[in-house]
């Protein structure tokens, strides 16, 4: 354990934004090292950047020689948390499910450390005890410590009531189900604390309560901070997508692009939340002003890319990033898509081509760009959306894209 606390450290760093016994919690952590949860529910095959406060608050937990503990929602996903959703979620079947589980768990992996030891991580699935819940078994168990008067007044349930839209009986279990998993967890596996966005605060005091009145013991909850960019956008969402957490869903290069075009205002506060930096470094590259901010950006993306991807990659998503720009190169580890011969020999209409790459999400979106004066062809602008672009545009064996300063891609024939 190092000589800062947990608490101090993720504080300082921006994490916490409630907790319910602070001075208890620093109390027991000072103690002892405790085991911590946080819960994700498998929608998809991979977590994006939205998640990644969630990753490194464990990380940091780790770090300070507690143990984290991973909770996968195999049993919770069936139903969806209804927490700052206007509508329900998609029902997905039990194979989406378990696939979805093995492209979450690569996720974990380059951020925390698994195995046996005291503060080694662990993932755990809740359909290993949901599953053999019985219904009538639950009402009585559970249930019973639960109010529909409470429940009525937590924010994920008050939020949609209020904006008229539906909530199903499946997705007003959610909250029951959550706070079984605290209980459950604390059962199995010593489980004292459960962190969470600050729009899980409602389900994990029930969790608390659920454990104190049926066991008798006290447990705790903390909450992270909802992040978004200075202008208000939501974390991890571009216009060109979700920016993933694993490789083959987005690329390191343009993982490293994400951080790089992160704003001014923000470059500070990301780099204590998304890197290892010591905070006085950070302190440092925060202050830079002018130009010298764009240092602190690289730095900002090399290190998150480099916990996320690895330092090999990291340093050449810079180093490629580096020859894009600063010098002009079409660099081989350029992101790269691959267009048929036989297309390319016909001739492909600019707009059509520039999506393709992927560089606009449709094509009514690759001919406003074109228009705009935003797109380049081998670091020429083109003008004309329906310019026909062949195998004469070919420079080694590839063709450079580009939308605006810092978006680029090189189609090569498939």
């Amino acid at each position: 354990m190092t000589t800062k606390s947990f608490l101090e450290e993720a504080t300082a760093r921006g994490f916490v934004f409630q907790c319910t016994d602070t001075d208890a919690l620093a109390a027991a952590m000072g103690t002892s090292p405790i085991t911590a949860y946080i819960g994700f529910d498998c929608t998809a095959d991979s977590l994006h950047v939205g998640s990644l406060v969630q990753i490194m608050i464990l990380r940091l937990l780790q770090k300070h020689g507690h143990k984290p503990l991973v909770l996968l929602g195999g049993g919770t996903t069936r139903i969806g948390d209804p927490s700052g959703k206007d509508e329900s979620r998609q029902l997905l079947t039990d194979e989406a499910i378990a696939a979805n589980m093995v492209g979450i768990r690569r996720c974990f992996t380059p951020f925390l450390t698994f195995g046996d030891g005291t503060s080694d991580a662990m993932l755990v699935n809740n359909a290993d005890w949901l599953d053999q819940l019985s219904y009538v078994g639950l009402l009585r168990d559970v249930g019973t410590h639960f109010t529909v008067n409470r429940m009525l007044t937590f924010d994920s349930v008050k939020l949609r009531l209020e904006r008229e839209h539906p909530l199903t009986f499946l997705e007003f279990n959610y909250m029951i189900l959550q706070s079984y998993d605290f209980r459950e967890l604390n059962r199995r596996h010593g489980v004292m604390l459960q962190i969470g966005g600050s729009d899980q605060w409602g389900n994990i005091v029930s969790g608390i309560e659920l454990t104190r009145r049926s066991d008798g013991k006290g447990v705790f909850g903390l909450t992270t901070p909802l992040i978004t960019t200075a202008s208000g956008g939501k974390m991890g969402k571009t216009a060109q997508g979700a920016m993933w957490l694993t490789e083959d869903r987005l690329s390191a290069y343009d993982y490293w692009q994400f951080w790089r075009n992160t704003e001014d205002a923000d470059v500070g506060r990301f780099l204590r939340l998304f890197t290892d930096l010591p905070l006085d470094e950070i302190a440092r590259l925060e202050a830079l002003g002018g130009a010298e901010i764009n240092e602190a950006k690289k730095i900002l993306a090399t290190e998150a890319t480099r916990l996320c991807h690895g330092s090999e990659k990291a340093d050449l998503a810079a180093e490629t990033a580096r020859r894009a720009f600063e010098e002009g190169e079409a660099a081989a580890a350029l992101p790269t898509v691959t267009v048929p011969a036989a297309e390319l020999e016909a001739g492909v209409p600019a707009f059509r081509l520039f999506a393709l790459a992927g560089l606009a999400v449709s094509n009514a979106e690759a001919r406003r760009l074109i228009r705009g004066g935003g797109a380049r062809v081998n670091d020429v602008a083109v003008s004309d959306e329906g310019q026909p672009i062949g195998m004469d545009a070919l420079r080694d064996g590839a063709i450079k894209l580009s939308a605006g300063r810092k978006h680029h891609r090189l189609v090569k024939l498939g």
